[in-house]
């Protein structure tokens, strides 16, 4: 059954505005946070920052979150199109963060070289590369999900179709957070989690820490299960359409 044309359309115009922006903005936090601890240049091992100053960080990472999805919330009008707004937005956000770094600083070097990616719950590093490939994914994500959206009425996501995403995006996950969840469990630091900025052992290990090679392969698995995921869903809506 076709949808009706009254239905709201996510408007990705400005919405890549507004996700061009908060990049820039982002890169400018960062340019400041870089020039007061980094003025040589950002690079591992990292500087031991101060407790608070990490704690700062971690509640500007949620706010960035919780502004995400409360314009994709604003933006659409149901779970398949607020979600298809908040992959839209993640990925200009995050491809124009890395672009603006460039711009302001000439940084990075290449698409290999490493950085802080999140802080939440623990800290994720990785090749710039790497997000800079879930963020390609995402955006195609959005246009699919809101093309289909307009196509058939009530359209959801199945749970065999979520759960290969959702596994998909846990698999990438672990592939950011193993080398700091490496340490953590090794250096019994898991029931002092939430004190960590402030646990002198644990900084002491982290400002001697210097990545060695990432998990591409558990990475591109991870991508690979949320690409089947979406396969399956784009495979399912394809076939109503044409039963309409």
């Amino acid at each position: 059954m076709q949808i009706s044309e009254k239905t709201n359309t996510l408007k990705f115009f400005p919405l890549f505005f507004f996700a061009v922006a908060m990049g820039f903005l982002e890169a400018i936090v960062v340019v400041y946070v870089r020039e007061l601890y980094y003025p040589n240049g950002f690079n591992f091992p990292l500087v031991n920052l101060p407790g608070w100053l990490v704690g700062i960080e971690i509640i500007r990472e949620f706010s960035t979150l919780i502004m995400l999805f409360t314009v994709a919330w604003i933006a659409g009008t149901t779970f398949l199109q607020r979600l298809s707004g908040f992959l839209f937005l993640f990925g200009i956000w995050d491809i124009f963060f890395y672009l603006a770094l460039k711009i302001f600083l000439n940084w990075p070097e290449s698409l290999l070289t490493w950085d802080i990616l999140f802080l939440i719950p623990i800290t994720w590093i990785g090749p710039v590369l790497a997000p800079v490939i879930c963020s390609i994914v995402m955006i195609p994500m959005a246009f699919l999900f809101e093309y289909y959206h307009h196509k058939i009425e009530n359209l959801k996501i199945k749970q065999r179709e979520l759960l290969l995403m959702v596994l998909g995006a846990f698999v990438i996950y672990v592939a950011f957070t193993f080398d700091f969840g490496t340490i953590i469990l090794k250096g019994n630091y898991l029931k002092k989690i939430l004190t960590l900025p402030g646990n002198p052992d644990f900084m002491s290990e982290v400002s001697s820490f210097y990545p060695g090679r990432f998990l591409w392969v558990l990475f591109l698995s991870g991508i690979f299960l949320i690409l089947a995921g979406n396969f399956l869903f784009l495979k399912r809506a394809a076939k109503l359409v044409r039963q309409t």
